[in-house]
């Protein structure tokens, strides 16, 4: 019997669980990145890092989006430029 084309297809496993804040996704796609860079990963390897990268990135700025939106209904829908520190000079 033929196996179906979602069989086929199926990915290698990429855990879907996502990180409890932005500081840990962003430290785990650092990671990820630093082992792909490295060439310690065999191409399956890299394809399921790939994927859970892409994973990590979409959450990271979905959280930042809505940190965003945040910041707009704070500061009255008007974002405005941050001040350099005077210590910055």
């Amino acid at each position: 019997m033929a196996k179906t084309a979602k069989s086929q297809d199926a990915a290698p496993e990429v855990p879907q669980d996502l990180p409890e804040t932005y500081e840990a996704a962003l430290a785990e796609l650092e990671k990820l990145v630093g082992r792909m860079e490295g060439g310690e990963l065999g191409l399956e390897e890299s394809l399921g890092a790939y994927r859970r990268g892409a994973v990590l990135v979409k959450y990271c700025q979905g959280l930042l989006e809505k940190v965003e939106q945040q910041v707009k209904v704070l500061e009255g829908e008007t974002l405005k430029p941050l001040e350099p520190a005077r210590d910055e000079f």
